[in-house]
């Protein structure tokens, strides 16, 4: 058991109707998916359908991690066939589930809302899978998707998987350039959009932002043959429609433009699945890169379904009859893995979420909680700080008694943050699943259990089932025990990525040149005294000031314990004695001032929480951050503003982009 004071049971009734409901029998199955990855996945695999089973049932998995022993290669399932839409739907319609609602839609506005059975959601995917093959798609075609959150997206999603076609969503809040980029190297040879979304009142316009992004594809010499739009904003919000009435006329090419609902209307809706080998494409997914160019990661049928559904089932503890709900965008790699193929692949009923945390007012969270009784909510720590600003009330207005478990993604939860998630949000009852991953692993990584692991404020914990973390420091050497270094990997699971799209040297070169015989996440980890696992932050977060090893996630926690802070963003700033020195960002919650005694405050408080090396030498009000639509912050952008560098780069992926600006005008004088 954890030695640390600061630790959280799992409530009793969660664990006693839990999937593992003890810590005991988490080792015993974590010690047989290491020793024996064969057998454990071999075992989990006959849940789903496989037109041609694999090769060989005792070699489940091959793989190379050894770049000196040739190409780097990962296959799971090798000689399967399935069809992943065939297990998500049609699976579920013959086990009785027809009737069962697999999407609650929440438009925009509370009184949008609009729900799919699994039977209607398989009709509507045939459908629109006959109207992708009546444009020409074919197996291994790749499909460009732009989309809202509307129920549009997981049928096209899933069209996609039927018919064999490779998907590749862009989050709808890209620039046309960057979706230019996308598809014009992913050589897209649809793209699927609407004619625009909601924010709050705002009408965003996506045909135009496409129309632009086409014109540059073509003129970097990819042309996009078709376009696919679903008229999206004239689904009235009660109270608009005098704003619908203004809105102007979707841009339009005939011959290449073609209307969704027109499309649907004749197409057949049933449609024969392609299976599909367990190792070809299923999707790929742009995630950025350190040179600038993104990259194209692309994961596959066979591992990847059986890992999405495996870890949403545990680490969520997923029970027939439950409600679910991410928050996140489908345009990212949570949205897909837990907000479509996991949940479906369960059989679950989950919410589908337009609209924003603060429309039309800021406990709109708590209230869609309430009326879908939901019982897992899964969010990101940027939206849970963004909501403490407002304080408890808007909270506690709101029963929440359906809820059993929290999930955390994206980023490290500071523990301030996550004690309001479990004291306020879940009333000292739920479990906090704070899940580590990435687009590259496809899912969890390390994460508790609902029902079985103790949990630490902060700490992601434990590794998931088939997954072997190992700390190594600079030289490669391992660290055995309490350290802190790099977090690799010394293994495959089922989900992880297969390589770059055409780009299999920089996959090699990207995540397992570093450290021969691992893959290297990019990531550095501490290991404490009792075996958790908390993560410190992207490696290149680092700071090394006087020596002493630091990470910015470090720093961040330390300043937003103090009541004052609402969020905080730490960069590292060249320095003639130090080498780097701590140049903080700081945004104060509503109705606290900014002034020297903060400033001296959150110095004494870092002083006293990490040590007298670590004190700030710059602290800046920020009464924003350079964040992108996903809310991740943009630390580069921040680094160019600590050093008084206007020559900051593009920042069209950003939400708000005039916040630069007033960053650059609130530096201190002694900066």
């Amino acid at each position: 058991m954890p030695s640390d004071q600061n630790v959280y049971q799992p409530s009793p009734q969660t664990s006693k109707d839990s999937h593992v409901s003890s810590f005991e029998q988490y080792q015993e199955l974590y010690k047989e998916s290491i020793e024996n990855p064969q057998g454990f996945w071999g075992k989990i695999s006959k849940q789903f359908h496989w037109e041609t089973p694999p090769n060989d049932p005792n070699n489940i998995v091959t793989y190379n991690f050894d770049i000196s022993q040739g190409p780097i290669f990962i296959k799971w399932l090798d000689g399967a066939s399935t069809n992943i839409c065939f297990n998500l739907l049609d699976k579920n319609v013959k086990n009785g589930n027809a009737d069962t609602i697999a999407f609650h839609w929440e438009g925009n506005h509370p009184e949008d809302y609009s729900r799919l059975t699994y039977k209607k959601l398989l009709e509507e995917v045939c459908r629109f899978s006959n109207v992708l093959k009546s444009h020409g798609v074919r197996k291994g075609d790749r499909i460009s998707i732009y989309m809202p959150m509307v129920l549009e997206l997981p049928i096209a999603i899933l069209a996609c998987c039927r018919i064999g076609a490779v998907h590749s969503i862009v989050f709808a809040g890209f620039s046309s350039d960057s979706l230019a980029e996308r598809m014009h190297d992913c050589q897209a040879k649809i793209l699927v959009t609407a004619d625009g979304a909601w924010r709050g009142e705002k009408p965003l316009h996506l045909k135009t932002i496409c129309d632009e992004a086409m014109d540059k594809a073509s003129a970097m010499g990819h042309n996009v043959e078709k376009c696919i739009v679903v008229s999206h904003l004239n689904r009235v919000t009660p109270g608009s429609e005098d704003l619908v009435n203004t809105l102007p006329p979707t841009p339009w090419t005939d011959g290449r433009d073609f209307w969704w609902h027109d499309e649907m209307e004749d197409a057949e809706k049933t449609c024969y699945p392609e299976w599909m080998g367990a190792e070809d494409p299923l999707f790929m997914l742009y995630t950025s890169g350190s040179t600038g160019k993104p990259k194209g990661v692309l994961h596959t049928t066979g591992g990847y379904l059986l890992y999405a559904s495996t870890t949403f089932k545990l680490v969520f503890d997923y029970k027939p009859g439950d409600v679910y709900w991410c928050t996140a965008d489908i345009g990212w790699i949570t949205g897909h893995t837990y907000g479509v193929y996991g949940p479906l692949a369960n059989g679950a009923t989950s919410v589908m979420f337009e609209g924003t945390p603060f429309f039309p007012d800021n406990d709109r969270f708590w209230q869609v909680i309430d009326k879908y009784e939901v019982n897992q909510f899964y969010t990101a720590p940027t939206a849970i700080r963004a909501l403490m600003k407002f304080g408890d009330e808007p909270v506690l207005r709101h029963s929440l008694k359906s809820l059993r478990v929290l999930g955390s993604v994206g980023e490290p939860i500071n523990p301030e943050a996550w004690l309001w998630y479990y004291k306020i949000v879940g009333k000292n009852q739920c479990s906090i699943v704070d899940t580590f991953w990435q687009t590259e692993t496809g899912g969890h990584v390390i994460t508790p259990l609902p029902g079985a692991t103790p949990m630490k404020p902060g700490s992601a914990s434990f590794p998931f089932f088939g997954v072997k973390p190992t700390l190594l420091d600079e030289n490669g050497t391992e660290i055995v025990g309490e350290g802190e270094g790099y977090l690799v990997f010394s293994q495959p699971w089922p989900g992880m990525m297969r390589t770059l799209f055409n780009n299999h040297p920089r996959f090699e070169s990207t995540y397992f040149s570093k450290f021969n015989g691992y893959y290297c996440t990019g990531d550095g980890a501490r290991r404490d005294a009792d075996g958790y696992l908390w993560i410190t932050g992207r490696v290149d977060d680092m700071l090394n000031v006087s020596g002493h090893l630091m990470s910015t996630a470090e720093v961040e926690s330390v300043l937003t314990e103090h009541d004052s802070v609402a969020e905080a963003a730490v960069v590292s700033r060249p320095h003639p004695v130090k080498g780097e020195c701590l140049y903080c960002f700081i945004t104060p919650n509503e109705n606290k001032e900014f002034d020297r005694k903060l400033i001296g405050e959150l110095k004494k408080l870092v002083r006293e929480r990490i040590g007298p090396f670590a004190q700030p030498d710059i602290i800046q009000h920020a009464p924003g951050l350079p964040k992108t639509r996903s809310g991740k912050i943009m630390r580069r952008v921040l680094r160019k503003i600590a050093i008084n560098d206007r020559n900051v780069g593009d920042t069209s992926t950003l939400a708000d982009e005039g916040i630069v600006e007033i960053l650059f005008a609130n530096r201190p004088d002694d900066a």
